[in-house]
């Protein structure tokens, strides 16, 4: 392939089984990570840092000031992070108000536009993002219709045809982290927390679903060694 593509790179699950699943296939030659003053980012960056090393591509951090701001998201701190058990992660009425609690204004699509922007600069073809089905039920910058609709909007706003690509968009935490299993990605470098804390706090949502998914493919050993 000639095309070559952009990553957006937290350092969680969704993003590093993105980069391992589409690394060749679709010619990553960049990662992004965000630091938007998120109470992860040193942990994010940090584990990103050696995730792009650990996939031999070019990491760049983006700095945004103005997102943590404007932001009253638990994310940024300005309140707290919620905390749920795993009979209420399948409970929409429960994580329609965590999602809320911790949602980021329009940060996915602000990111998508900084990377766009590189693309379109830097004659890059595509942006892989970690979009999933079950993330896609509570947060609506996750679906498919989001996708559908940014692209659309890059045909306007980018020179280069750039284009999102989202590879696991039809997959849960489940079959993601046993993709996962399949690539052989570092899951020992992974950072999927929301608080910072050196080891995955175990309580959030993110590291909730993380677990079960673990669990449900039997890699207690990933568990017992990350959390």
């Amino acid at each position: 392939m000639n095309k070559k593509s952009i990553i957006l790179l937290s350092s969680g699950l969704d993003s590093v089984v993105c980069l391992a699943e589409a690394k060749e296939k679709y010619n990553i030659k960049l990662a992004l990570t965000f630091d938007y003053g998120q109470r992860a980012k040193d942990e994010e960056i940090s584990s990103s840092k050696l995730i792009a090393k650990y996939y031999g591509i070019e990491h760049k951090i983006i700095k945004l000031d103005m997102l943590n701001e404007i932001s009253n998201s638990a994310l940024n701190g300005k309140s707290k992070i919620p905390q749920l058990n795993e009979k209420k992660l399948d409970d929409i009425n429960i994580t329609d108000k965590t999602a809320k609690a911790v949602w980021v204004p329009n940060r996915n699509g602000l990111f998508i536009n900084i990377a766009a922007a590189i693309a379109d600069a830097e004659k890059y073809s595509y942006i892989i993002i970690g979009a999933n089905k079950e993330e896609g039920a509570t947060f609506k910058d996750n679906s498919q219709k989001f996708i559908d609709a940014i692209n659309n909007s890059l045909k306007y706003s980018a020179l280069n045809n750039v284009q999102v690509y989202a590879p696991l968009i039809n997959l849960n935490k489940t079959e993601i982290v046993k993709k996962g299993i399949e690539l052989n990605i570092p899951f020992d470098k992974i950072y999927s927390c929301y608080t910072g804390e050196k080891k995955h706090c175990g309580k959030c949502e993110s590291c909730l679903r993380l677990k079960k998914a673990l669990q449900l493919n039997n890699k207690y050993d990933i568990i017992k060694e990350i959390f």
